[in-house]
């Protein structure tokens, strides 16, 4: 388990910076979602670092690239899902790319590239945040192989991270 190493407050400039990045990744203003005077946080980790937006672990940062977290059910509901079969769940939530077998319907467009959230076809739960492998056309008629490569996990360093924090 990561350990906690530094929280600060980020000024309201880096943290608007943070969410128009988010915002052009994932062609959704995130803004509109959490408001424009968020009060941004960061906490360190040996992995990269959880951002918190009012006290919510809503984003990750690995490297140069900022994603949300699957704590961010208010997004999700925004971005298009690739609802997989109950067979598919317990591969997903070990880090498993989605493959096309697994999948019962896509819904909503996307590009080859662009951020897709996984949900169950039973409770609609987000399991994974993933990174298409095709545009949404194409998914829809793959037969085989990974459609999605699988980016962050139910249960993974980040999401058993930024529990901590969240409780």
């Amino acid at each position: 388990m990561s350990q906690k190493r530094r929280r600060y407050s980020l000024k309201l400039k880096e943290g608007k910076l943070i969410l128009h990045k988010v915002s052009e990744r994932l062609k959704i203003n995130v803004e509109t979602i959490v408001g424009s005077k968020a009060n941004v946080e960061t906490v360190e980790a040996d992995f990269g670092q959880i951002i918190l937006v009012n006290g919510k672990p809503l984003f990750f940062k690995v490297d140069d690239h900022v994603l949300p977290t699957l704590f961010f059910t208010e997004l999700s509901a925004h971005m298009p899902r690739i609802v997989v079969d109950m067979g598919a769940v317990p591969y997903v939530c070990k880090g498993a790319d989605v493959m096309a077998p697994g999948i019962r319907r896509i819904e909503g467009e996307f590009g080859n590239g662009d951020l897709v959230v996984v949900v169950d076809e039973t409770h609609g739960k987000a399991l994974a945040l993933g990174e298409s492998l095709y545009d949404s056309q194409t998914a829809r008629t793959t037969k085989k192989g990974a459609v999605v490569k699988t980016l962050h996990f139910v249960s993974d360093k980040i999401w058993n991270f930024a529990k901590t924090i969240a409780s």
